[in-house]
C-alpha cells in the first residue's frame, strides 16, 4: 500500500505540474495519472487502498464542505443582492432539469437517475474559478459591476445548493420510489442538518475563545467530529431524517458567523491539507474509472454532459435578467460557471459505492463532465475576460 500511495503523490503531483504549465488544470493530469495506474492500464495500485478509496474520497468531501463553509461570506450575499441570489441556485436547477430530460433520452435512465446525474454535474468548480476571479479583481476587470465578487459568491453557495439537493435525490434512487413520506422526510433532514451543524459550531467556537490551543488542534477536533457526523448518519437517520453533509457545512457557516477571525485561519490549516486531499481525491477517481465501459458510453455521455451545460448557461442568463448587465458581460458570467472538478470528483463515485445500478454510469459522466468543461471552461474565462469585461 505505501508504494500505491507514493506513486499517487509523485505522479499526481508531477502530471500536476505538467498540465499547469500547458495552462490546463492540474487535475486533469491527476485523473490521467488515476487512469493509466488503475485496472484499465497498468494495474499497479494495491488492493487493500480501493478497498478504501471511497472513504478516502469522501474524507476529501469533508474538507471541501468545510473549506467552503468557512469562507463562506453572508454578507457578500446580502451586498452584492439579487443577482448573487439568483445565480446561487438558478443555474445549478437548470442544468438538473436538463439531465432529468435528457438522461432518459441519451442514456437510457429513469427520470430519478436522470436527476441524480444533473444533481453530481451541477456544481460549479472553486479550484477553476476561484483563482481566475481574484486576480480579475486585482487586475480591476468587471469591479463597476463587482462581476468577480459575483462569481465567487454565487458559486459558493451554488455547491452547497448542489450537494444539499445531491444527499436528497440519492435517497430517492436508493429507494427506488418517491412517495409522499419521503418527500416529507427532505425538508426534515435539511432542517435538522442545519440545526444541529449550527449548535456544534456555536458550541466549538465558544470552546475556542475559552480554551487555548493551537489552529492545528483546533483543526482535527472539528475534523473528527465531522467524521463522527458522517459515520453516524445512518443510526441518526433511524431515529430523526438528517444530513452530515450538510451539518458539516453548517457546522463550519457557524464558526465563521461567530468568530471570524478563527473561521479565516482555519481555512489556511485547511487550505493545506486540501493539497494532499486534492492529489488523493482525483487520482482516485482516476483509477475508479472503468475505460472499457466509458469507451461504450461514447458520444451519448459527452451529448448529455454539453446539453447540461447550455440549460446550465440559460439559467446564468435568466438569474442575470433584473440587471444591467451588458450581454458582454452575460456571457462572461455564463462562461465562468462552466468549470466542474471538484465537487464532481468528490460525489461522483458515491453512488457506485452505494450500489446504485447506475452508480457506473454516474461515475463515468462526472469524470468526462471534468474532462469536457473544465479545460474549456479556463480556456474560455482566460481568453475572452478582457474582451468582455471593462476595466475600473
Amino acid at each position: 500500500m505505501l508504494v500505491s500511495v507514493a506513486l499517487i503523490l509523485v505522479f499526481g503531483l508531477l502530471f500536476s505540474s505538467l498540465f499547469t504549465k500547458l495552462k490546463l488544470p492540474g487535475f486533469i493530469g491527476m485523473i490521467l495519472v488515476g487512469i493509466i495506474l488503475g485496472g484499465s492500464f497498468l494495474n499497479v495500485i494495491d488492493d487493500k487502498l480501493l478497498a478504501i478509496s471511497s472513504e478516502i474520497r469522501q474524507i476529501a468531501l469533508i474538507i471541501i464542505l468545510t473549506r467552503a463553509g468557512l469562507t463562506l461570506k453572508l454578507d457578500d450575499l446580502k451586498k452584492i443582492g439579487k443577482p448573487a441570489f439568483f445565480m446561487s441556485f438558478l443555474p445549478a436547477t437548470f442544468e438538473i432539469v436538463g439531465c432529468t430530460i435528457l438522461g432518459p433520452i441519451l442514456l437510457n435512465t429513469t427520470v430519478l437517475e436522470g436527476m441524480l446525474i444533473g444533481c453530481v454535474l451541477a456544481a460549479v468548480s472553486p479550484a477553476v474559478v476561484v483563482p481566475r476571479m481574484i486576480q480579475l479583481t486585482e487586475e480591476g476587470y468587471g469591479q463597476e459591476r463587482k462581476i468577480p465578487q459575483l462569481i465567487l459568491t454565487g458559486a459558493s453557495f451554488d455547491d452547497v445548493f448542489v450537494i444539499a439537493l445531491f444527499t436528497v435525490v440519492s435517497t430517492f434512487v436508493q429507494s427506488g420510489e418517491v412517495n409522499l413520506s419521503s418527500i416529507i422526510q427532505v425538508p426534515i433532514a435539511i432542517l435538522s442538518g442545519i440545526l444541529i451543524g449550527v449548535a456544534w459550531g456555536y458550541v466549538f467556537q465558544m470552546y475556542f475563545k475559552k480554551f487555548h490551543m493551537r489552529d492545528s488542534i483546533k483543526l482535527l477536533i472539528i475534523l473528527a467530529f465531522s467524521f463522527f457526523i458522517v459515520g453516524f448518519e445512518k443510526e441518526i437517520s433511524s431515529i430523526l431524517p438528517f444530513s452530515s453533509l450538510i451539518a458539516v457545512m453548517s457546522m463550519a457557516i457557524s464558526i465563521n458567523v461567530f468568530y471570524p477571525k478563527l473561521a479565516n485561519r482555519l481555512s489556511s490549516k485547511y487550505n493545506k491539507l486540501w493539497v494532499a486531499g486534492e492529489v488523493f481525491l482525483f487520482v482516485l477517481v482516476g483509477i475508479s474509472v472503468n475505460i472499457t465501459f466509458a469507451l461504450g458510453a461514447g458520444l451519448f455521455t459527452i451529448l448529455m454532459v454539453l446539453g447540461g451545460l447550455i440549460f446550465r448557461m440559460g439559467g446564468v442568463f435568466i438569474s442575470l435578467l433584473p440587471t444591467k448587465f451588458t450581454n458582454k458581460e452575460k456571457l462572461f458570467c455564463a462562461f465562468a460557471y462552466l468549470p466542474k472538478a471538484t465537487v464532481q470528483a468528490a460525489i461522483g463515485g458515491i453512488p457506485l459505492a452505494m450500489g446504485l445500478a447506475c452508480g457506473e454510469l454516474v461515475l463515468t459522466v462526472a469524470v468526462l463532465s471534468i474532462l469536457i468543461s473544465a479545460p474549456l471552461g479556463a480556456i474560455l474565462i482566460d481568453s475572452s475576460a478582457k474582451k468582455l469585461l471593462t476595466k475600473s
